[in-house]
């Protein structure tokens, strides 16, 4: 038996693939995760186990998905973005393939350029940016980004998850030398009908985002000034100390 871990996209449901609709509509058991749209879980088949991930553990979403599996329903695992990046698709993906049950994976909408993209920002400009650094703001809490490599790499800087940390992620960049005034956006909830995004200077980012909301993804770099006159795709709110 096999079980689909499907990508989703960032938030908007018209950016699952059609591979991946095509699964959501034919399956038997559809667990997925608190981002995922409403739009898209009702897509299941009305006799569809729908059962969402939030309070569960990975060790217990883990279990879940080798139990539906082994029972031989058609299993979707439904996650947001891509299953690859940030999604600890992996880890689902090792845990079912552990326990003897195939898997195929079906990528997603990544927010990594979904999301800056929607705002009116390309990650890759030529004679800005050739290179797109991303990494986890998670992190920001412990020891593990390194300030010092992340202020020296050219081009695009893009941290997931780094809401909660974004004075203390500004404030490692500024102090391992990134210029203070690096164009930055954050971009909140990105390419779903309530998004909002603010611009400004890397300095001034973190008081800039304090009133938005989770999830949001920062972008730091020269393109980030290319959104001043290419389109906001998403129709967001956009505030600016520019």
């Amino acid at each position: 038996m096999t079980v689909y871990l499907v990508g989703a996209g960032p938030g908007d449901p018209g950016l699952i693939t059609a591979r991946g609709l095509e699964l959501v509509r034919g399956c038997e058991a559809l667990v997925y995760d608190s981002l995922v749209a409403a739009e898209l879980v009702e897509e299941a088949p009305a006799g569809a186990l729908r059962i969402p991930r939030a309070g569960l553990a990975q060790h217990e979403l883990d279990e879940l998905l080798v139990s539906l599996g082994a029972s031989g329903l058609e299993t979707v695992r439904l996650k947001g973005g891509d299953p690859f990046v940030f999604g600890r698709g992996g880890e689902e993906a090792l845990a079912l393939r552990l326990a003897g049950l195939q898997v195929e994976v079906v990528p997603g909408v990544s927010a990594l350029s979904a999301v800056p993209g929607s705002a009116g920002i390309p990650l890759t400009h030529r004679g800005l940016a050739a290179q797109v650094t991303l990494v986890s703001g998670h992190s920001a809490s412990g020891e593990e980004l390194d300030y010092d490599q992340l202020a020296r790499a050219p081009g695009t800087l893009v941290v997931f998850m780094g809401l909660a940390h974004l004075g203390e992620i500004a404030a490692g960049l500024l102090g391992a030398g990134k210029d203070p005034t690096t164009p930055a956006a954050v971009i909140s909830r990105g390419t779903r009908p309530d998004a909002e995004s603010v611009f400004g200077p890397l300095h001034e980012i973190a008081a800039l985002a304090a009133p938005l909301a989770s999830p949001a993804l920062l972008v730091v770099g020269e393109v980030v000034a290319l959104a001043a006159i290419l389109p906001d795709a998403s129709g967001a709110l956009s505030l600016s100390s520019r």
